[in-house]
């Protein structure tokens, strides 16, 4: 009897240890956690979190670029990618004051396209990318939207003809966008360039205007003997005059 106990004692712990592996067991073999997948890009995001792009990121947003540019990065139509060169809040500080505010809504639009390039361009590539560069704004043939870059070494330069500046550090770079800093804003000729100078005047034709105004019928001369006759004439009308009192 005191075996049979035993044995179904046995039996009992054995089937409790059982039951009590099975759930761990189970759960060790469970599915694994998915490795997030990176999220749309945000530029203002990336923007803020570099630090120092407050105004840039302002534009972007006032002007709804920012909108366009995650638009364009989240649609796979869109295989070419973007570069932005980003100005530093610095680079707006230095521009003179009221310059911002002093722009229309649509020279504001344009002024943050002429910062982004509607392809990606490593910072190797502009070693051999053409002139002037492509920029949002649309076509630069006529010279007053030109962005142009050269390089030296490791060093790009850009110039619009208004200013010129240097890439002085990479933000991103990735598969779709690449970010670059610049410590100038970059002003477009068509909206910051100098107005043209007057043309010379032709060789041999007088500086100044004459001091002496013409009459209608004749010199200065022919009007100065006409007084002089009116003068004589009054003169002799009055000693007439005289003698016949």
């Amino acid at each position: 009897m005191e075996q049979q106990f035993n044995h179904l004692l046995f039996s009992i712990t054995l089937i409790c240890l059982l039951a009590i592996q099975k759930p761990a067991g189970t759960s060790a073999q469970g599915p694994a956690t998915a490795v997030p997948s990176s999220g749309p890009i945000n530029i203002t995001q990336i923007l803020e979190k570099a630090g120092q792009f407050t105004t840039f990121m302002r534009l972007l947003k006032s002007t709804q670029e920012a909108n366009q540019i995650d638009t364009m990065l989240g649609s796979s139509s869109s295989n070419q990618g973007l570069t932005i060169f980003a100005p530093t809040d610095n680079a707006f500080n230095s521009l003179p004051s009221g310059t911002l505010n002093s722009l229309s809504d649509q020279q504001k639009i344009q002024l943050v396209q002429f910062h982004i390039l509607p392809t990606l361009i490593s910072t190797t590539q502009f070693q051999t990318v053409s002139n002037p560069l492509r920029t949002q704004v649309g076509n630069a043939d006529n010279g007053q939207f030109q962005l142009n870059v050269s390089t030296s070494g490791s060093q790009v330069n850009l110039t619009t003809g208004v200013v010129t500046t240097t890439i002085s550090n990479t933000i991103l770079s990735g598969k779709q966008l690449a970010v670059y800093q610049v410590d100038k804003v970059l002003l477009p000729l068509a909206m910051f360039g100098a107005p043209p100078s007057p043309a010379p005047a032709p060789d041999g034709a007088p500086n100044t205007p004459s001091s002496l105004p013409k009459s209608a019928g004749g010199s200065s001369t022919d009007t100065s003997s006409a007084a002089a006759s009116q003068v004589a004439y009054g003169s002799s009308l009055l000693a007439a005059a005289l003698i016949a009192l």
